[in-house]
């Protein structure tokens, strides 16, 4: 029997969210905008709430740490995409694929939590206003960002080192617009149960956990706010909560969307459109959601455009 010859790969080819050479201008100069308002807007929110002394509360604490974890997101997959927007040969180097997958995990874990560590936080303010101050203090602040970024460090070690750990040999045209999982387990020419499992594992976990304490704090939340007996106060409570609730909604809704679709009608292309909108789309809304319904942060946008200097000076 004549041996096989076997080629490894060393690149991988993204096909982009379109391969119509058409399209592939105007998209640069979409997601080019997309991406610009994302970095402002997150940067936006970074900025205030660093050097405004009002702003100096746990939930503010955990916005600028969301705003660092959209704008970091957004870093790892925007600039290769639109770099391959420009260009005829769409390539990707094998640790440079590695290593996007890895930033990607990191980001993309820690806003699950982070999103459960602001809806506790919430729930705290609502249910437990006297004691809000000690229970969500400065230390348990850092330790609950700390432990999110940590566990999302230690989910991307994981998983790519799963995703990496099989072969690929001849096939490398991954259809997607980044390294991401599903698709560049689908070029495999070796037994991919076991990283399968683990990112399936990891998924659903990651979900359930996040999701529980979302659930479980805002059905807590919503009882606190029907005791209230005045309108004024069911108002003032609701709107405390109200950005964060619809940040998750969008945040979720989108991920539920792509995992509990029946599997008839799932396709990488799904996947691909589901993809844009939680790692391009979402970083773009949230600072838009969070600012837009805040009164706090536009009073804090208001003086920091008209009197930076006195931002600076308070902190």
């Amino acid at each position: 029997m004549a041996p096989r010859n076997i080629s490894h790969v060393t690149e991988f080819i993204l096909v982009g969210v379109s391969d119509r050479p058409e399209l592939q201008i105007p998209l640069f100069f979409v997601f080019l905008v997309i991406y610009i308002l994302t970095a402002a807007g997150n940067l936006g929110i970074i900025t205030l709430t660093t050097v405004d002394s009002r702003l100096q509360t746990p939930m503010y604490f955990f916005l600028r740490h969301l705003a660092v974890i959209n704008f970091g997101n957004s870093t790892v997959i925007a600039p290769k995409m639109l770099i391959n927007f420009l260009v005829t040969k769409k390539t990707t180097l094998y640790y440079e694929c590695a290593t996007q997958l890895g930033g990607f995990l990191v980001f993309i874990v820690a806003e699950i939590f982070m999103l459960a560590v602001m809806a506790y936080d919430r729930y705290v303010a609502i249910c437990n206003p006297l004691l809000y101050m000690v229970v969500v203090s400065r230390h348990v602040c850092l330790l609950l960002v700390s432990i999110t970024y940590f566990y999302g460090f230690c989910t991307a070690i994981v998983v790519s080192s799963c995703v990496f750990s099989v072969s690929y040999c001849s096939s490398n045209k991954i259809n997607h617009f980044y390294c991401d999982n599903v698709p560049l387990l689908a070029l495999s020419c070796s037994d991919t149960y076991l990283p399968e499992t683990v990112v399936f594992i990891s998924a659903a976990t990651n979900l359930f956990f996040s999701m529980s304490i979302v659930l479980v704090s805002y059905f807590n939340i919503v009882l606190s706010i029907l005791r209230i007996r005045s309108t004024e106060g069911r108002k003032k409570a609701f709107s405390t909560c109200a950005s964060h609730m619809m940040a998750v909604t969008v945040f979720y809704g989108t991920l539920l969307f792509m995992y509990l679709q029946p599997q008839t009608n799932h396709s990488l292309d799904t996947d691909k459109m589901a993809s844009v909108f939680y790692t391009l789309v979402i970083p773009m809304l949230n600072p838009m959601i969070y600012s837009l319904r805040n009164k706090d942060v536009k009073a804090a946008l208001w003086r920091f455009v008209t009197n930076p200097w006195n931002s600076f000076k308070s902190m």
